[in-house]
């Protein structure tokens, strides 16, 4: 009985099956079949031998890297960069979101939307290029301090200026993508709500604050629990642009690590140890984060 109603239910449901498929695909074979791999870390792989025969070494490589002098400052530069990010380019999206949000101008709205979407289609080289454009020994901001007080500053090679540059470049390249759901959730908010407060004589700083932020909690939490799942992932490619040899005390990330030790150095099983690491205090962070949401009354994510 069962067996028929799975099957009748799939004759329903196979257009959607069918829509489905190629996510699924994706999924399955860039995502759950590379993990195969993870066994490299508890192996010293050599190209030569292949993963087979490459000789296991244990917990070795975790031991070699929890030991190593760069571990802690890499833990130091990774979670202040993705704190960074927690902190402020995120209640940035929501704020911007709210921003929109409130335009009454349907047309300067539309307009608004698409100048903060576009710098999401740039790539980060060319993001790279401005900041030199601005930030740069020859740049406008030089420019204009060389003129104002006689000096300019070493923004691209100071180690005090590479973090707020990293953060303002994440805000203003990924910020106005990043209101795209914030927006969507704003639009399920019940319009009476407003009507009802009006009435009774709120501004919009009080809207705000007792209507559209109640109204994209659920929204929020879900997105933070999501963010923190990446907290160890900095963006390789920002990153990787704007560190050089100068800045590297604050640069130097966790994936920035793997990228020289692995495809410079071809120490692939310890480059693969640190990567395996990431992912479990990734989930670490995520299963706690979840568990405290639903602790305040959210559904969380699973």
């Amino acid at each position: 009985m069962q067996k028929t109603q799975r099957l009748n239910r799939f004759k329903q449901l196979w257009p959607f099956y069918v829509l489905a498929a190629p996510g699924i695909i994706y999924f399955l074979v860039f995502h759950y079949v590379p993990m195969s791999g993870l066994v490299l870390a508890f192996k010293d792989y050599s190209p030569f031998k292949g993963i087979v025969d490459s000789p296991w070494v244990g917990l070795t490589n975790f031991r070699d890297f929890f030991s190593t002098s760069d571990f802690v400052i890499l833990l130091k530069n990774t979670l202040i960069i993705s704190f960074l990010n927690l902190g402020v380019y995120f209640p940035f999206t929501v704020l911007l979101a709210i921003m929109l949000n409130e335009i009454r101008m349907l047309t300067f709205k539309r307009f608004s939307q698409t100048i903060v979407y576009l710098p999401h289609f740039l790539s980060w080289v060319v993001i790279y290029g401005i900041t030199i454009s601005f930030f740069g020994p020859s740049g406008v901001i030089n420019h204009y301090l060389e003129q104002w007080f006689g000096g300019g500053a070493n923004f691209l090679v100071s180690n005090e200026w590479f973090r707020p540059l990293v953060i303002l470049q994440s805000i203003w390249k990924d910020a106005g993508w990043g209101t795209i759901i914030f927006l969507a959730a704003l639009a399920g908010i019940n319009p009476e709500l407003y009507e009802a407060a009006k009435v009774d004589g709120a501004n919009r700083l009080q809207n705000i604050w007792n209507i559209t932020l109640p109204g994209i909690k659920s929204t929020i939490v879900v997105l933070l629990l999501l963010r923190l799942g990446s907290s160890l992932d900095s963006n390789f490619m920002q990153i990787f642009l704007m560190s050089n040899g100068l800045n590297l005390d604050v640069s130097n990330v966790f994936d920035l690590f793997v990228y020289h030790i692995g495809l410079e150095q071809f120490n692939y099983s310890f480059a693969i140890t640190v990567g395996m690491f990431k992912s479990i205090v990734s989930l670490i962070l995520v299963v706690s984060a979840n568990y405290a949401a639903r602790l305040l009354g959210e559904e969380g994510i699973f």
